[in-house]
């Protein structure tokens, strides 16, 4: 399984513009190449799966052990010509002052070689002692090349090269200049993401252009091949089985924060996915549930409240029982308005809750949740007792003019939540947080939400036999 490790010193460095190009210059040579990004990220890997047209799978040290990090990688790259995982923030960075939850430590745990990404803005030889300090930092770690980014001429470039290989012994993989057309805009939550744009194959394009221009790819497909990883990578995930249960998900403009191994785990659960647009669709598709991801409502917010049919549709839906999860800015979908730079839009008005924007974050960062046990799901199978959830959350929304006894299905042990204390509010059959859920060992909620809808539906069906059997 050949995989490189894409990781720069320090974020915004533009390494997923180079990952997306990378990606697409591999796959347009008939490549089957397979992205993964470190870290709970949703956008970039929504870019990067554009590239590369194979789903991006997130390895998280908040969510997973090392064998089941193990096991998803070796599970999606064994079935790829070409892997590459694009870290988060700089090579070293991380919660851990020991570093054994940053880049470097996943690039040792996978065994890759690294690739740094060096922003060359308004640099020259400055760059020599901060490749040096990171060759030097970790020993173990393989700093296989650098690639020069926002390069901004022929003779910087050239500044550059030689001050690199006068001082260091570490290959210069190539060079991207510095153009607003690859530049890949950045806004309140992140990047902009593809589902945002019309242009992102245009964009796509630009940077496969650029990267295939000033990079040397065979050195790349090269040094990739000398990647390994541990032999003892343990079993993999039993595939899905027959479904029983119709699962409606929003999937549009508004609403794609969905990781792809969650959407996997829901089909094994036994879900067939229903993906409906929240934009465009009047009308809410057969299901026995509904999942309601994170996204940007607020950037949508006129169209959602345009499409006052399916509004309607889902309130009902909930005030007559149906199984909702939400996430973020699902449950900003779900509660009266949103209120966003002076503009205030209704919206399905399920939750007793107005989503108030804000211009700096409310909640960010990794959370800790222990379960209060008002949720509506289920246990997991075998346990007695509710558990605690490692989760994350990224939102400039907070809930204001509430109920403030509303029920919650969780305690923030860490983090923001709805106020610092709280998070998931319970409203029958409906749950609904600003933590965004990861399915992994840790925390099987796939499972537990899919056997819900299945009772849920088992329940109906019964008063519906128990209602025919009166009337005959």
């Amino acid at each position: 399984m050949p995989h490189i490790y894409l990781s720069a010193a320090h974020k915004s460095s533009g390494k997923t513009s180079i990952a997306v190009g990378l990606l697409a210059a591999f796959a347009e040579r008939g490549l089957s190449v397979q992205p993964f990004k470190k870290g709970p990220d949703y956008i970039d890997p929504m870019w990067l799966t554009r590239a590369a047209r194979r789903p991006c799978y997130n390895l998280d040290y908040n969510t997973q052990k090392d064998d089941e990090i193990l096991r998803l990688f070796a599970r999606h790259a064994n079935s790829a010509s070409f892997a590459l995982i694009e870290g988060n923030k700089g090579l070293y960075d991380g919660l851990d002052t020991q570093g054994s939850d940053s880049n470097a430590a996943m690039a040792k745990l996978l065994r890759t070689p690294v690739i740094l990404v060096l922003d060359a803005e308004g640099v020259t030889r400055g760059l020599v002692p901060l490749v040096l300090g990171y060759q030097a930092f970790d020993k173990d770690v393989s700093i296989a090349g650098v690639i020069l980014n926002r390069v901004a001429s022929p003779r910087h470039e050239g500044k550059l090269r030689a001050s690199l290989e006068c001082y260091t012994d570490v290959p210069i993989l190539g060079a991207v200049g510095r153009h607003e057309a690859l530049v890949v805009t950045e806004r309140h939550l992140g990047l902009t993401t593809p589902c945002e744009t019309d242009e992102y194959d245009g964009k796509i394009e630009q940077l496969k252009t650029a990267v295939t221009q000033g990079v040397d790819l065979d050195w790349i497909s090269g040094m990739a091949d000398t990647a390994s990883v541990a032999d003892k990578i343990g079993p993999q995930s039993a595939p899905a089985g027959p479904a029983d249960i119709r699962l409606g998900i929003a999937r549009d403009a508004a609403f794609n924060f969905y990781y792809a191994d969650d959407l996997d785990a829901l089909e094994r659960a036994g879900a067939e996915l229903v993906f409906f647009n929240t934009l465009a669709d009047e009308r809410l598709p057969d299901v026995d549930g509904l999942f309601l991801g994170g996204g940007f409502p607020e950037t949508q917010m006129a169209a959602l409240e345009a499409n006052a049919g399916l509004r309607n549709e889902i309130r009902s839906a909930a005030e007559n029982g149906l199984p909702i999860y939400a996430e973020c800015g699902g449950m900003m979908y779900l509660c009266r308005t949103i209120r966003w730079r002076g503009a205030c839009r209704e919206m399905v008005g399920a939750i007793p809750f107005d989503a108030v924007m804000h211009a700096k974050p409310q909640g960010r960062g990794l959370v800790r949740l222990e379960e209060t046990g008002a949720g509506p799901w289920p246990l997991p199978a075998g346990r007695t007792r509710a558990v605690t959830i490692s989760a994350h959350e990224f939102h400039h929304a907070a809930l204001e003019n509430g109920p403030p006894d509303a029920l919650c299905a969780y305690r923030v042990l860490r983090g923001q939540g709805i106020d610092g204390h709280r998070d998931g509010i319970v409203i029958g059959n409906l749950l609904a947080n600003f933590c965004h859920l990861r399915d992994t060992n840790l925390n099987h909620w796939a499972e537990r939400f899919v056997t819900f809808m299945r009772s849920r539906r088992g329940m109906q069906e019964e008063r519906t036999d128990q209602a025919l059997s009166a009337t005959c």
